[in-house]
């Protein structure tokens, strides 16, 4: 929880230093930027999960 919580607080500053000095944002449109960060995670966790399927768990 505080690994996200640090990873707000981060994209927070940096979205508002951005503003500041009036460069465009650094992140795709919000929800396309957004569903493509969760696919990213969610390739992830399927590759995780059948891995050892793949790897020969049995005895």
């Amino acid at each position: 929880m505080q690994e996200t919580l640090l990873s707000l607080v981060t994209g927070v500053i940096v979205g508002l230093l951005f503003a500041v000095v009036r460069l465009p944002i650094p992140a795709p449109p919000a929800l396309p930027g957004i569903m493509g960060i969760i696919g990213i995670f969610l390739g992830y966790k399927i590759y995780e999960w059948i891995l050892p399927f793949f790897q020969g768990g049995g005895s």
